[in-house]
């Protein structure tokens, strides 16, 4: 009850209720107790911690924070709309190669988790960004060197987790978003975007390359806590 009006977190008070169950049935083993007192005792139901995500209006923001008049903006304007548009995770993204990429059919074939292959469409607004970067961006960057990779650094590297992670980061703060951000918020925001749109739940199960379809139903619990979060603030009897 103290833990209760402390405003212990469910999750902490479920783990003080398992150690205490865990300690009085040692106790009743060693015969220090006749019973568990614990018996009676209910866990709080924690559930499954939902992801953070970002509503329609902050990746816009976010998509429009790079400068693209320089050459490192439009890579990384290009790197934020590929991910929002195909949902990929960050390893999936920095590690594309030009083969990966069909631009006429508007495709990626993506290598996800346990080497299954996937292909994502990239959608007209990041196919026409993809186009202008490598075009113009890319070329700049690699400075005539030859790289397979898609996205590359000023020297004509990869990009890794940890530098992307920076860039988002930064452009987060550019473009006001005060909420805890990294790049597998905006593949959170890919499928609840989705699944706030009306598409079939196994579509983004495929889409997100998902083995489990309970893996992706995750994002049916939070557009539902947005449309009970709209009809409390909206309704009269809300």
């Amino acid at each position: 009850m103290v833990r209760f009006q402390q405003k212990t977190s469910e999750r902490s008070i479920a783990r003080l209720i398992s150690s205490l169950r865990r300690l009085f049935a040692y106790a009743q083993r060693e015969g220090l107790v006749a019973q568990s007192p614990m018996v009676t005792v209910e866990s709080p139901g924690i559930g499954r911690p939902l992801p953070g995500t970002l509503s329609e209006s902050d990746v816009l923001a976010l998509l429009q924070a790079p400068d693209t008049e320089e050459t490192l903006g439009c890579r990384d304007r290009v790197m934020l709309e590929v991910l929002y548009a195909t949902g990929l995770r960050v390893t999936e993204l920095i590690t594309l190669t030009l083969s990966q990429v069909n631009l006429r059919q508007g495709v990626i074939r993506v290598m996800g988790k346990g080497n299954k292959d996937r292909l994502v469409p990239i959608g007209q607004e990041s196919e026409e960004w993809m186009n202008r970067y490598l075009a113009e961006s890319r070329p700049s960057l690699l400075h005539g060197r030859k790289s397979e990779y898609l996205f590359v650094t000023e020297r004509g590297t990869a990009m890794t987790r940890q530098a992307f992670w920076y860039l988002i980061k930064r452009y987060a703060i550019q473009a006001g978003i005060n909420k805890p951000l990294s790049p597998h918020t905006l593949r959170h925001a890919f499928a609840t975007h989705l699944i706030n749109h009306g598409a079939d739940l196994r579509v983004v199960q495929l889409l997100l390359g998902h083995s489990d379809l309970s893996s992706t139903q995750i994002y049916t619990h939070i557009a539902n806590e947005r449309l009970k979060a709209l009809h409390a603030r909206c309704h009269p009897r809300g």
